[in-house]
């Protein structure tokens, strides 16, 4: 896996590593420069030389990092980068009542620095993209930059995360798609410790780094179900089924798409299906009064039934002003 490239060429690449990760070992380095160490060592004196502020790393997970806290230039993107940072911050103006000016200067550079080309294909994504006005939580860069470029490399990551309930764990995963949704990042990826594919928040994620190998091609993403049919049929402990009477619309306003799957059904049109994986029951009363004069058939969980019947009791007992004991403090 030679390459031909000059020394110039080799160093600006091997800035380009040290951008997307925390810290790289000179072993990884070599083999995706495809040189030996002594060269890595040359490049790195080369960029060292030119005054980028390049640190060595002692210990175990040693090797070489950028200065903490520094600016380096150039930044290469690729065309697939372009557009992403293009539909960023296009969004990021566009949802805005007063458009930042630093944004739009960085839109100007990144446009000026691509290739005709590559200006061509941006303007054609950004033709034919409708931007959305919802705000997107951008996650922290350095977990971003290197959660892409095990993807793009097909290289194992280690993550420390940190779950729902702020549990901390470390895992090992094969990364195989990074997603928006909702306005938040997720990161699709095989769990090698628990041999199952998982779907992690990205903000969620407190430090990544990438592993020495390369993993296999995932599954076709044609064959995996999209991001929102698995948070709706996500393994939680009730499994709830309605029956409501009203539009899918309607019923979305109440029951979004990353937590309900909606089905017509054929011999009652009016009608609709909902399946809903949840963790607590207790938040279904309050939706489902939301519905308003929409009728509503729960079908399962029992548990659900009587719940809704024993708030309905206590709202009736509140709204005919029954008397009731005060909780003691």
């Amino acid at each position: 896996m030679g390459h031909a490239g000059s020394p110039t060429a080799r160093a600006l690449q091997l800035l380009e590593l040290l951008q997307s990760a925390e810290i790289r070992s000179v072993p990884e380095l070599a083999e995706r420069l495809g040189v030996d160490e002594r060269t890595v060592r040359r490049s790195v004196q080369r960029l060292v030389d030119m005054d980028v502020p390049i640190e060595s790393v002692r210990g175990r997970y040693g090797g070489y990092r950028l200065g903490v806290g520094r600016r380096v230039s150039p930044i290469m993107l690729t065309d697939e980068e372009a557009v992403a940072v293009f539909l960023g911050l296009s969004e990021a103006q566009s949802s805005s009542d007063s458009p930042d000016v630093a944004a739009q200067i960085a839109l100007a550079k990144v446009r000026r620095s691509l290739p005709a080309a590559s200006v061509e294909r941006v303007e054609a994504v950004m033709r034919a993209t409708v931007l959305s006005p919802s705000r997107v939580h951008v996650p922290d860069a350095g977990v971003l930059l290197t959660v892409s470029d095990a993807l793009r490399a097909r290289r194992p990551l280690e993550l420390r995360y940190r779950d729902a309930e702020d549990t901390p764990s470390r895992r090992t995963v094969h990364p195989f798609d990074l997603l928006v949704h909702a306005g938040r990042w997720y990161l699709d990826a095989f769990d090698v410790e628990r041999a199952e594919e998982r779907t992690f928040r990205v903000d969620r994620i407190r430090s990544a780094r990438t592993l020495p190998g390369v993993f296999p091609g995932p599954v076709a993403r044609a064959e995996r179900p999209p991001l929102v049919d698995r948070f709706a049929g996500a393994d939680y402990r009730w499994h709830v089924r309605l029956r409501i009477q009203a539009s899918v619309p309607r019923i979305r306003a109440h029951f979004p798409e990353s937590v309900a799957v909606v089905e017509s059904i054929e011999d009652a049109p009016a009608w609709h299906r909902v399946s809903i994986r949840a963790k607590r029951l207790d938040w279904f009363p309050a939706v489902i009064a939301g519905l308003g004069d929409h009728a509503v058939i729960v079908d399962e969980p029992e548990d659900l039934r009587e719940l809704v019947r024993a708030t309905a009791t206590r709202m009736f007992r509140i709204a005919g002003g029954a008397e009731q004991r005060p909780v003691a403090e």
